[in-house]
């Protein structure tokens, strides 16, 4: 992970404690676009549907709603970075192209982090947008 901001800090604390509740490798027209790997805490995830290959009706946001952990607010940094050599296998990457390297952390009412997801995107194909309130 690039960069010194507060998601940063707490992505390899979380995930260090998290079980990987799945890999998933997107495609779009037949061309691969991103792998998005989601963490989320064992103990949220324990005997749930969360640690099935499928997480069931409106995903893993709807499990942890479930389990009292809804998400209600997110965070996301993004780096770009030289990709590893399985990344720029699966995105079928030509030498050299960065790819950008995006986590979102969605937290609880509490402000808790309930799930840390690492999104890795071939930088020729993808515009990140953002828009915010000028106040």
């Amino acid at each position: 992970m690039a960069g010194a901001g507060p998601l940063t800090q707490v992505a390899p604390k979380y995930t260090s404690a998290s079980v990987p509740s799945g890999v998933a490798l997107l495609y779009a027209g037949g061309q691969p676009m991103q792998l998005a790997t989601s963490y989320v805490l064992w103990s949220f995830a324990e005997g749930t549907q969360m640690v099935e290959r499928d997480s069931g009706p409106g995903g893993i946001y709807s499990r942890l709603a479930d389990v009292g952990h809804g998400p209600v607010r997110f965070a996301e940094e993004v780096a770009t970075r030289m990709p590893t050599p399985e990344e720029a296998r699966f995105l079928r990457l030509t030498d050299p192209q960065p790819v950008f390297n995006l986590f979102r952390t969605a937290f609880d009412v509490s402000g808790a982090p309930v799930e840390v997801c690492e999104h890795v995107m071939s930088g020729d194909r993808w515009l990140l947008t953002y828009e915010w309130a000028a106040d």
